[in-house]
């Protein structure tokens, strides 16, 4: 979809989001629609936390995730001659293609010819279904057309989703050479999971969005987001959920995070994708929000074979350091990640899936709010705040909130909440990552000592200080301290230097 552009003093990539999240997951009754209305109802009550502009009928963005309403889509697409494979036997793309005739079907050409080209059946289109008078001029205005692609698996079951991917990203990189892939986006494509989201205020989504008033449309979970974009310009592509995540807060270490990423491409290796990394490429996209990317990078390692708790402790580890009460597998786990991976930091809450497992979590500074209830019957509810959902005191058998760092964890096929302590052990003692880092982790400390350099002139010293744009107070402050004791620099927030804009000397900073 098109992307703002750097503009005078506005840049894209300062762009955060401060939002309303949740999800329902129903562990004692098989998928029913009842979950998709309390969904619904939970991303309306979330409503206050999104936004609208001018035209107020215009959101900056809701969505809601669930399972692939199988029963649904099969009377639809019979509805038409055609014939569904059982349940998990094949995929859906729910897909945003351009508003250009010309363009829209040279991206659907491409899309099946990449299905093909992966050996997977293409079984055929479905236009989505929608309401446009819900929605306000602007979104309309920007609405793309939106079509659901099902694709026949043809291959092992336990690498469908990991083809599904591989057409998902060959395909993009495929559109944008062709010349039309800036109007092309793929909000989800999965066997499991589907996506409906957009610009519509969080109340109308459900009215927008015919399917989701189906009696036949069932789920055992619906993950919801209501959003904030706090300096953004709202697409239909960047509202929530994003293919594994949705996020509330800000990432503020995030142009670190997508330049490593970047230089850590080239060191990119599978046997299992072979040459098809290249299509991973960048692995985040250009463009997108902080959400967006870290959502990129979910996504790749999930594909990647790992599990999402464990993607998602690599990236959002607790704060382990000096916590001398942490279990020594757990503090290897994160110090060798560590080296593999750079935090996600926050203040950032979390919620995540994979269709199987639906969970949340905070940074290690555990700064915005998540909190759960769970009920006798077995439904749990959890959100950015309390209220979202009508429960009876006298049915919660379990209520709290979430700690920083920490993991609430839903097992969708087991049917049960798996302990933080439980799902940390498992992901730990995986591997032997204690044995890896004592074989192969190199120390400062245990380097051999070497000669000391020449001590430069003063007047050199002066000059490279001075080039540098150091000043007396840096040297004193800031590097004498690293330099004698091994201290991380620490100065005084604040500057009181003149603006460079309004200032006839050069400025050091």
């Amino acid at each position: 979809m098109p992307q703002k552009e750097r503009l005078g003093l506005y840049d894209p990539r300062d762009e955060h989001d401060a939002c309303g999240l949740g999800f329902v997951a129903d562990l004692g009754r098989r998928a029913n629609h009842d979950v998709v209305e309390r969904g619904l109802l939970v991303l309306a009550r979330l409503a206050h936390r999104g936004a609208s502009g001018a035209d107020p009928l215009t959101g900056d963005g809701a969505g809601i995730m669930l399972d692939v309403p199988h029963a649904h889509f099969d009377r639809e697409l019979s509805r038409e001659g055609k014939e569904l494979p059982l349940p998990g036997d094949y995929g859906v793309a729910q897909i945003f293609l351009s508003r250009d005739a010309d363009r829209r079907r040279a991206q659907m050409r491409t899309f099946e010819a990449v299905v093909r080209y992966h050996n997977q059946k293409v079984i055929g289109w479905r236009d989505v279904p929608v309401d446009e008078s819900k929605l306000g001029p602007l979104a309309q205005g920007s609405m793309p057309v939106m079509r659901q692609l099902f694709v026949a698996r043809m291959c092992e079951s336990h690498v469908f989703e990991e083809v599904l991917f591989l057409i998902r990203k060959r395909a993009g990189k495929m559109c944008s050479k062709g010349g039309f892939g800036d109007d092309v986006y793929v909000p989800s494509f999965s066997s499991r999971t589907i996506v409906y989201k957009g610009l519509m205020l969080p109340e109308l989504l459900g009215a927008f969005y015919e399917d989701l008033a189906e009696g036949e449309t069932a789920s055992r979970f619906a993950l919801v987001h209501s959003r904030f974009s706090t300096n953004t310009f709202p697409t239909w592509e960047r509202a929530h959920p994003y293919r594994r995540i949705a996020h509330n807060g800000e990432i503020n270490t995030l142009r670190g995070n997508q330049s490593w990423m970047r230089a850590r491409e080239a060191l990119l290796a599978s046997d299992t994708f072979g040459e098809h990394l290249d299509d991973f490429k960048p692995i985040i996209r250009e463009g997108g929000s902080d959400s967006a990317s870290l959502d990129n990078v979910v996504d790749f390692l999930v594909a990647s074979g790992r599990s999402i708790p464990h993607v998602m402790m690599m990236l959002v580890p607790e704060a382990y350091t000096k916590d001398a009460r942490m279990a020594p597998e757990k503090r290897a786990f994160y110090e060798y990640h560590a080296s593999l991976v750079e935090p996600w930091d926050g203040p950032a809450a979390l919620v995540f899936t994979d269709g199987v497992r639906i969970g949340a979590m905070l940074d290690r500074n555990g700064l915005r709010p998540a909190k759960y209830v769970v009920t006798k019957q077995g439904l749990v509810v959890l959100a950015s705040e309390l209220g979202v959902a009508d429960i009876d005191d006298a049915d919660v058998v379990e209520k709290g909130r979430l700690r920083p760092g920490h993991m609430f964890l839903v097992d969708l096929k087991e049917r049960r909440i798996v302990p933080d302590d439980e799902i940390k052990r498992e992901v730990c003692t995986r591997h032997p990552y204690a044995e890896w880092l004592s074989e192969h982790k190199l120390e400062l400390s245990r380097l051999p000592d070497v000669d000391a350099p020449t001590p430069l002139a003063p007047a050199e010293r002066d000059r490279l200080l001075r080039v540098f744009g150091f000043t007396r107070e840096d040297v004193r402050v800031l590097l004498a301290p690293m330099a004698e004791k091994g201290e991380a620099p620490v100065g005084s927030m604040g500057n009181d230097g003149a603006l460079a804009a309004l200032s006839e000397r050069p400025d050091s900073v």
